[in-house]
């Protein structure tokens, strides 16, 4: 009697590039789905929303407070220990608009992020967020904050930071793993979606 291993290895094997395959193409789209440029960068919205991670997302969110975008900015997932003072620093002598700025320490993750917001845009019946964080964390972001809050309007602003190579990522080790990285984590964030129900707003 023949053994049957050979033909489970096989079927393994097949099994395994459909899978390889079908994850390449979906990065694939991931990498064009990443923002190349801010598409909108006139409407004003309720707030203002910084995700922490670098310092072009602070200079950035405080930017666009001082142009007037919004009369509020909250900036999730500061480091405990850091405060406002240490913030506006950051921006450039943005001093005057610390009245506006709000710090929340609660979020360790994108998640955490979505859920930190969620709580403080109800608290003040927010209708509509403008989300800072880095383009090629932007898709992820989205996903996480339109689970969150589905009743908000978002608009993205991604900022570039220049080691992130999005344009040629092939070429560049480093923005390579981060877009799979990133691509990975935004597919069992959608996984996830699907199984958990979105939470009523508190």
């Amino acid at each position: 009697m023949r053994s049957r291993h050979p033909r489970r290895v096989h079927r393994l094997g097949a099994v395994l590039v459909a899978l390889a395959a079908l994850w390449s193409g979906g990065f694939l789209w991931f990498v064009d789905e990443v923002p190349r440029a801010v598409d909108d960068q006139t409407s004003h919205t309720d707030a203002i929303v910084v995700l922490t991670g670098g310092r072009e997302r602070l200079t950035t969110g405080l930017d666009l407070l001082e142009a007037g975008l919004s009369q509020r900015l909250f900036i999730s997932g500061v480091y405990k220990g850091v405060d406002l003072a240490e913030i506006i620093q950051l921006g450039r002598g943005h001093a005057g608009l610390k009245d506006a700025v709000v710090l929340g320490y609660a979020a360790d993750d994108t998640v955490g992020n979505a859920i930190e917001t969620a709580l403080w845009a109800t608290e003040h019946n927010l209708r509509s967020l403008r989300i800072v964080t880095g383009a090629y964390h932007m898709p992820r972001a989205l996903a996480e904050f339109r689970h969150a809050l589905p009743e908000i309007a978002l608009i993205a602003h991604p900022v570039f930071p220049d080691q992130v190579k999005s344009r040629e990522w092939w070429r560049w080790p480093g923005t390579a793993a981060l877009l799979a990285t990133e691509y990975s984590k935004y597919l069992a964030a959608i996984i996830r979606h699907w199984f958990l129900p979105r939470k009523a707003a508190p």
